[in-house]
């Protein structure tokens, strides 16, 4: 999934998505631990799948929380 694909979805999806990936990713681990996967590059291609998510996600936050400070200050200096 692309970059631009990941910013496209809500945030309720961002989130199921990115536990989705979390979970395969865990499997993926534990099933190269006991025996070597068919295609181990899948891992590496999931952990930046993973991380593409999260990045996103806390792109997001800290978009939020910015605001939230902002509208703060702006109250506050109003009074």
């Amino acid at each position: 999934m692309k970059y631009q694909d990941i910013q496209a979805l809500g945030n309720k999806e961002l989130v199921e998505k990115y536990r989705e990936e979390q979970k395969r990713l865990q499997k993926m681990k534990f099933q190269n631990a006991v025996a070597q996967i068919e295609r181990p590059h899948q891992l590496k291609e999931a952990r930046k799948e993973v991380a593409r998510l999260l990045t996103e996600l806390n792109a997001r936050r800290s978009k939020y929380e910015m605001q939230a400070m902002m509208n703060k200050m702006s109250q506050s200096n109003e009074n």
